[in-house]
């Protein structure tokens, strides 16, 4: 009996050991994967003709990325947040009828711009200036979030640099201080503002560390700890680099990309209103003559009255109400449309556009 006891414990410890050198094997690949992770897309995109480029436009400096010359121009306004990489999934099909060019604008990705430039119509007058002297011609426009306000600065006040508009799930109306602090959008801006305030200096881990609700809602449990880690890694592996998180759903994992390299003082001008400043969103809107689409995606009201989303329903007829002869399309879909439905995007901007 004790034999078998000692042949059955020794065939267990090697069992163990053999699980044990398994799972180092494994958490070693995962880690060298994890490490020189870098998003597929950026081949697709690669191949697809696009090259990043940057431009010194007034105090400016311009990154953006410009596909072949397959048609009219386009200009592409992220989300905030993003960076003109969020574009990736709809620039290969887009690029085949249309000139483009996606614009890393003030505060997101490697465009570089002063703190005192933060705001809608500095950044509108140096995008008219960027399309130009870059794009050299009239353009086709399409905005995402702040993005679609920027574009709805354009079409209002450069109306012979804009071709047509699409309006991506804007924050028309509801960016406007103070309405902007009954918003959900509020509380990653008024983290912008405490980091601006309190003088920190890695603003990613910051966000992060208050932010652990919005990541429990996205991923279902508090991955906080462990994307710090992440991103730590990442960071000493690929120093300079935007951060790109192999396990992160395909829209967060932008997100965070996006976020890796923002800047702060773009939030806290949210936060504080003065973003927006003398720049009046009803104004601007019935200023716009071009032909325009607002594309309407999904929100929700919270308990305390939190809106949950770019604009709620009120909003978007009023902005229906303002623009002459604007079209409206209500699309199930979150925030950032062209991600979550890349598909109906790209049918939708081609045909809007095409046909414009």
């Amino acid at each position: 009996m004790k034999l078998i006891a000692f042949l059955i414990f020794k065939v267990s410890l090697l069992i163990l050991s053999a699980v044990i050198i398994a799972l180092a094997i494994l958490l070693l690949v995962f880690y060298n994967i994890f490490k020189n992770f870098k998003d597929p897309y950026h081949k697709k995109v690669t191949d697809a003709g696009f090259v990043e480029k940057t431009a010194e436009i007034r105090a400016v400096n311009f990154n953006y990325a410009e596909g072949p010359n397959n048609g009219p121009a386009l200009l592409l306004l992220h989300a905030q947040h993003m960076d003109w990489y969020s574009y990736s999934r709809v620039l290969p099909a887009l690029s085949k009828s249309f000139h483009i060019f996606a614009v890393d604008y003030h505060g997101h990705g490697k465009t570089t711009a002063k703190a005192e430039c933060m705001n809608a119509n500095q950044i509108g007058e140096d995008l008219a200036s960027f399309i130009e002297t870059v794009i050299r011609e009239p353009a086709y426009i399409s905005g995402n979030s702040s993005g679609g306000i920027l574009a709805a600065w354009l079409a209002a006040n450069a109306p012979q640099l804009a071709k047509a508009v699409v309006l991506e799930d804007p924050s028309l109306f509801s960016s406007e201080y103070p309405r902007i602090l009954d918003t959900i959008a509020d509380k990653s801006f008024s983290i912008c503002y405490d980091f601006v305030q309190a003088g920190e200096d890695d603003f990613l881990l910051y966000w992060i560390k208050n932010c652990r609700g919005f990541f429990i809602k996205q991923v279902g449990f508090d991955v906080g700890p462990l994307l710090e880690a992440s991103i730590k890694s990442y960071r000493r592996s690929n120093p300079g680099k935007a951060v790109e998180i192999i396990y992160l759903p395909g829209a967060l994992r932008l997100m965070m990309r996006g976020m890796s390299s923002y800047d702060p003082h773009f939030g806290a001008a949210f936060h504080d209103g003065s973003w927006n400043g003398s720049f009046d969103h009803a104004e601007a809107l019935s200023k716009i003559q071009c032909p325009a689409l607002l594309l309407h995606a999904d929100f929700s009201l919270l308990e305390d009255g939190t809106l949950n989303g770019a604009i709620d329903q009120d909003e978007a007829d009023r902005i229906v109400s303002l623009i002459p002869g604007v079209e409206y399309k209500r699309i199930n879909s979150s925030h950032v449309i062209h991600l979550d439905k890349p598909e109906k995007y790209i049918r939708i901007i081609e045909k809007f556009f095409l046909d414009s």
